[in-house]
């Protein structure tokens, strides 16, 4: 549980339910909830012109917001943004950083830190992306990596993980009996858990895709972003990064934020509403039972006036055969998000005329 890592001052950690602070790494709290930076870092009174933003730093062109410098980068961030005529929204092209998701942007923060603390040795679960993308950062790092990962993942995610030097564990059972293992392994050896679910500094990468989003469009914020939403990874990134932007006046309002979950593996989504009664397989990527940060999710659902809405196998699949028609070669759990905003649509939670931002978020090369 507690590493020999000791913290600078920016670095301590801290619980937001218990209040316990720490000085020296680990990977969550004694009360057992995750854990976060006690504080954040305090950007600059003006949001920056286009002259004093860098584009080709990527994501860390907003290195003010960042808790560690990039130690371990490959370019990634500043994705396109681009118009969907179809889905009357624009689309933030996720599935072109380095490994091929959205997962790098958590990646190289997470690993830069990793590097900073002098970590040898890391240990992550994933359903596939988050391990290729750890791997890949902590290869890029030099970093040794073990990612437990479930039986039946895709070869090509697997692929991906070994290529990189990493070293996949397949685990047999569900999707949290591979993080049962992964914690196992972990609180046997003290190894670094660079989580994607429980790493603070994962979520400070994840947070650039609202600092992106917001540059792209001249610093105005749409009016809703509809992302996947398992272990809210991106969900939480993009509400931090909006907040954070918010309070610094860089902009003025937060927009509404939706989830959207596979039916059958709907938690967020369940404890507000009805949702359909089956089970979603195609959305293999947000097959998450019991999220990590579950009541951070419903305070930032709350917070922005949003929603989570689970969508059925037909619905996925029907906006994949849509997607890749139209250009955008993505993966199945990519798909979840289109599809909710169409539903969103079409019940009239959202305007035809609101101003929407659809992050896609993996690569149809990885299916």
């Amino acid at each position: 549980m507690t590493t020999s890592h000791d913290l600078p001052a920016r670095l301590r950690l801290a619980c937001d339910a218990c209040g316990e602070t720490y000085d020296a790494w680990r990977w969550r709290c004694t009360c057992g909830e995750p854990l976060d930076f006690a504080s954040d870092p305090t950007p600059s009174a003006a949001a920056p012109g286009d002259a004093d933003l860098d584009y080709r730093d990527g994501l860390w062109a907003f290195d003010e917001f960042l808790p560690t410098e990039p130690h371990a980068t490959l370019g990634e961030g500043m994705t396109p943004l681009v118009d969907a005529a179809e889905w009357e929204a624009s689309f933030k092209l996720e599935y072109v950083f380095p490994s091929g998701s959205f997962k790098d942007r958590g990646a190289t923060t997470m690993l830069s830190l990793a590097a900073e603390l002098g970590v040898e040795r890391v240990v992550e679960d994933s359903s596939g992306n988050a391990g290729a993308a750890v791997a890949t950062y902590a290869a890029r790092a030099g970093i040794d990596a073990e990612i437990y990962v479930p039986a039946s993942v895709k070869p090509s995610k697997v692929r991906a993980i070994e290529r990189a030097g990493a070293k996949p564990v397949r685990i047999e059972g569900t999707r949290q009996d591979v993080t049962d293992a992964c914690v196992e392994a972990v609180e046997a050896d003290d190894a670094w858990y660079a989580s994607h679910a429980w790493n603070p500094a994962f979520f400070s990468g994840t947070a650039t895709v609202a600092y992106e989003i917001a540059a792209q469009r001249d610093w105005s914020v749409p009016d809703a972003v509809v992302t996947p939403l398992g272990h809210g990874t991106l969900f939480l990134g993009a509400y931090r990064g909006f907040r954070a932007l918010y309070e610094a006046g860089w902009t003025d309002r937060m927009p509404e934020l939706y989830g959207a979950q596979a039916a059958g593996y709907s938690p967020i989504a369940d404890a507000r509403h009805h949702t359909p009664d089956e089970t979603n397989d195609v959305a293999d990527g947000i097959q998450i039972l019991d999220p990590v940060r579950e009541a951070e999710i419903h305070e930032a659902l709350d917070d922005t006036g949003g929603d989570a809405i689970a969508l059925s196998s037909d619905a996925v699949e029907d906006e994949l055969d849509r997607l890749h028609r139209h250009g955008f070669y993505t993966e199945p759990t990519c798909a979840v998000a289109p599809a909710a905003l169409r539903e969103l649509r079409l019940s009239g939670v959202l305007d035809r005329d609101a101003d929407v931002v659809v992050p896609l978020t993996g690569s149809g090369l990885k299916s």
